[in-house]
């Protein structure tokens, strides 16, 4: 933690906040000069981020990530590095000292590699005990962040298009029921929807009903034709009355091959 001391040099005080807010605290309270601690070195004031320990409870701590839905792993880790005011160094680089740079612009860069080092730490201990040895030797937390980011969200993508070729490849038979059948159908486009593509619900109730067994034919056409727009839950509806109904529910004709006959 950095520390700003006192006028009289006897007490420190940790400084809080960004590096403007930093610049005026410290303008007031030290002088050009600075302050000389009791040792008879000179204090600098230095920016740090504190961690927000009272906001952040242990339970809100994500589970590690053992390569299974990084999409919600990485949202949940980002919250969290949020709260402890640490997400702002998965985007930056560290502080450039320059040349021949003073005490206090050197204080700055370990006080940005401290809080740095706390960010990268944080992630690692967010990964299973696998993941956290492959990933330990990352220079910093961006580069940390980064790395995850290339390796498991094109992951992702692959995981996407196999949502999506369960959605096209999907048809209904007549071996098993209707509604379990839409019921399945309705668990793809909810990973479809899981997965960050929004379909609209007309198209929804139209790929549905295309989706439907050869035997519903004559319905599909009827639905097709209807020029009111009918929700989802309007079609499942009007599905599990026509299935109670005999009189109205599809019937289903087997044919039977034709015997061959042979005169001895």
């Amino acid at each position: 933690m950095a520390w700003c001391g006192a006028a009289s040099g006897v007490e420190l005080l940790p400084i809080f906040g960004n590096q403007r807010d930093i610049t005026m605290a410290t303008s007031e309270i030290i002088p050009e000069s600075g302050p000389v601690h009791p040792s008879g070195g000179t204090v600098y004031a230095t920016p740090y981020i504190a961690p927000a320990h009272g906001f952040v409870g242990l339970g809100e701590r994500p589970k590690k990530f053992n390569e299974k839905d990084f999409k919600r792993w990485q949202q949940k880790m980002l919250f969290y590095l949020t709260t402890l005011n640490l997400a702002r160094f998965l985007q930056e680089d560290a502080p450039d000292l320059g040349e021949n740079p003073d005490r206090q612009t050197v204080a700055v860069v370990d006080a940005w590699k401290h809080s740095d080092f706390l960010c990268k730490n944080y992630i690692l201990n967010g990964l299973d005990n696998a993941l956290y040895n492959v990933y330990s030797p990352m220079v910093n937390a961006k580069a940390l962040w980064e790395s995850l980011e290339r390796k498991y969200k094109t992951e992702d993508a692959g995981s996407k298009k196999f949502v999506v070729d369960k959605f096209l490849d999907f048809k209904m038979v007549d071996s098993k029921t209707v509604i379990s059948q839409v019921q399945e159908f309705q668990l793809i486009l909810h990973d479809i929807h899981a997965e960050g593509m929004v379909l609209g619900e007309s198209f929804q109730v139209a790929a549905s009903i295309e989706k439907l067994p050869p035997t519903w034919k004559d319905f599909k056409n009827y639905l097709k034709h209807k020029r009111k727009e009918m929700k989802l839950e309007d079609l499942i509806v009007r599905l599990r009355r026509i299935i109670a109904s005999p009189r109205k529910r599809p019937i289903i004709i087997i044919k039977k091959p034709r015997q061959m006959w042979s005169s001895k």
